[in-house]
């Protein structure tokens, strides 16, 4: 087994080491996301793999940016999301208007009842366990650069005074793919910051069938909680503790390493930092302990490879225009683990 590191825990106390886990505790908070999982399946019908790695990405402690066309229940998949876990949940639709103090907050002028007069903080939509940035690209990079600090830091500095957010906190923002116009790209120090990117693509018709005889009548499935803000925090905790085989090390060490251009593929402009080496440590544990295991393996990295990896690189212009894509060159990496 690797050596455990000294992480801290998402509440802020320090991983116990793994020797220290309870198999009756860690199988029961297993038992617990599973349930989780079924429960968000009764509202979100043919988006499993999506399910799964948004899952996985709170399970993390992280944050998620999912990409996909309108209609594919993103939103809904958030407020899902926010009542199976017991978390509140906000949501920003991101306009080129937006301004940073509409997301973090901003200070008021106030005057008690003896005249005098303070400033006083407003929290903004910020503030809640879990924040949904709708369409976040539409923002300018000014407001797209006020969610860094939270995201990094997990609190907001407004006129030189740190504000800490609730814990958890997590970020999942959308995207739409096709409709560029009147769009910010997102810089690539905001990337990072998102644990995976999360393709969300079109239902088979089984699932189609599904959401409309469960979506066009006169009653809808309404998800209950599972969690609570205390039970989730605990959870992702225990997947720190959760130990790692050197052989999943060398492979995220091998996947993260070779993805990057001094690596031999003369068509990777930039690639992959430590954060994402990271973002794969944490993944593959959240997974094992999703499927009921605790311990990842080696096919934990190949499964998070792309979602972890895809928008953290970047290909030349000859590669794109020969048709060659991010998914396709981490697919051929993976294959070698």
């Amino acid at each position: 087994m690797a050596p455990q590191d000294s992480a801290t825990a998402p509440d802020g106390a320090t991983a116990t080491p793994a020797s220290d886990i309870s198999v009756e505790t860690a199988e029961a908070t297993a038992a617990r996301v599973r349930a989780a999982r079924a429960e968000i399946g009764r509202v979100i019908f043919g988006q499993d793999a999506v399910v799964d790695q948004v899952l996985i990405t709170v399970l993390s402690g992280g944050h998620a940016l999912l990409v996909g066309v309108p209609g594919l229940a993103k939103t809904l998949l958030v407020e899902t999301l926010g009542t199976v876990l017991g978390l509140d949940e906000r949501r920003v639709q991101f306009t080129p208007d937006l301004l940073p103090a509409d997301i973090i907050g901003s200070e008021v002028l106030d005057e008690d009842e003896t005249g005098k007069r303070h400033f006083r903080f407003i929290p903004g939509p910020i503030f809640s366990r879990l924040l949904m940035a709708d369409e976040i690209n539409r923002a300018s990079p000014r407001t797209q650069s006020a969610l860094l600090q939270a995201m990094q830091e997990g609190e907001v500095s407004v006129a030189g005074t740190r504000h800490p957010l609730p814990r958890p906190f997590h970020v999942l923002a959308t995207q739409n793919p096709i409709e560029q116009e009147g769009t910010y790209p997102l810089p690539e120090a905001q990337l990072d910051r998102f644990l995976m990117q999360v393709n969300v693509d079109y239902p088979d018709r089984d699932a189609e069938r599904q959401v409309l005889l469960a979506t066009t009548g006169t009653e809808r499935a309404r998800a209950q909680a599972v969690f609570d803000a205390q039970a989730l925090t605990a959870a992702q905790a225990l997947v720190r503790q959760l130990p790692v085989p050197d052989s999943v090390v060398e492979a995220i060490l091998d996947l993260v390493r070779g993805a990057r251009p001094d690596a031999g593929d003369a068509d990777i402009v930039w690639g992959p930092g430590p954060r994402a080496a990271q973002a794969l440590m944490l993944g593959t544990r959240a997974r094992a302990l999703l499927d009921g295991r605790l311990a990842p393996s080696v096919d934990d990295v190949v499964a998070l490879a792309q979602p972890v990896l895809r928008h953290r690189m970047a290909l030349s212009f000859r590669a794109l225009a020969e048709g060659r894509s991010t998914d396709q060159v981490i697919g051929g990496l993976a294959e070698t683990l």
